[in-house]
């Protein structure tokens, strides 16, 4: 009598579990998509009914934010289950183009820049400039993760190695997160504030998008927090995080604020620190000198 071969009971179970990292793509996928109704359907009412169109903006903002959440998680799931792919690397990048590139440009052109520029002034044609070049270099920053993910060796002399611990240039997720939290911070169109405060506000924020498009290009090491460990010796991040979950339910609009705040500037804060530490160790005889 021929042995039996053994059955594969988990062969289903495993080609089930490669679905749960793309079911979380795709709902990154539909916050993007209702971001962007959002704030369409807000600048239909923008001048008639601002404070109506405040309650889009914000619902705009809220997608754009769970979006993050979504692509936090469906990175570690895949990881977490090993069914990462190549294929949903670059699933996961056409997915953050939507969410993180093109909504944040509806929501701020919406919620700011064409409710408080004319729109044949050259303040209201360099606004659309720099969204599109915001948009370009979240882009770029995207196709430099998928090669350098998928290639980790340095294909040029000068590109930066594959950190695990560390992000090259500021990820789009985040920059998305900032102009985000700003709109669920003060949800009410620009425009409401009177003319002089509306211009004044909407210059700051073409600067802001300005500077997250080139710290998105940038070489600048962000911290991609993806070597914590939420082992038993590290069960006090888990209730740091169940407490910072509570109070962004009691408190989101200032704590969202303060953490996409703090997560783009800490990358700038390092880099100056860094700077300054070489230049210091380079020419040390010159500092002593001095002294």
């Amino acid at each position: 009598m021929e042995p039996e071969e053994p059955k594969t009971i988990h062969k289903g179970l495993k080609k089930g579990l490669y679905v749960i990292p793309t079911a979380f793509t795709a709902a990154n996928i539909g916050m993007g998509f209702l971001a962007v109704l959002y704030s369409i359907r807000a600048f239909q009412i923008v001048e008639t009914n601002p404070v109506a169109a405040s309650g889009y903006f914000n619902y705009a903002a809220i997608a754009i934010g769970l979006a993050i959440l979504f692509d936090t998680l469906d990175g570690r799931v895949a990881r977490m289950t090993k069914t990462a792919t190549e294929l949903g690397v670059q699933f996961d990048s056409l997915a953050d183009v939507l969410t993180f590139g093109i909504a944040p440009i509806a929501l701020l052109y919406s919620w700011g820049i064409a409710a408080s520029l004319p729109e044949s002034s050259p303040a209201h044609a360099l606004g659309v400039f720099l969204l599109f070049m915001y948009l370009m270099c979240g882009a770029f920053r995207l196709a430099r993760f998928n090669i350098q993910a998928t290639r980790p060796r340095v294909l040029l002399e000068g590109t930066p190695k594959l950190d695990k611990k560390n992000f090259v240039g500021l990820p789009i997720p985040p920059a998305a997160g900032l102009l985000a939290s700003i709109v669920h911070f003060a949800p009410m169109p620009l425009s409401s504030y009177g003319e002089g405060f509306a211009r004044f506000y909407t210059y700051l924020v073409m600067i802001l998008i300005a500077v997250l498009g080139i710290l998105m290009v940038s070489t600048i090491r962000y911290t991609s927090f993806k070597t914590l460990n939420f082992g038993k010796r590290n069960l006090y991040l888990v209730l740091v995080i169940a407490a910072a979950g509570m109070l962004m339910w009691l408190y989101s609009n200032y704590l969202l604020l303060i953490l996409s705040a703090a997560y783009v500037s800490h990358g700038i804060i390092w880099y100056v620190f860094r700077t300054l530490f070489r230049s210091a160790k380079t020419h040390p005889e010159q500092t002593e000198a001095e002294n």
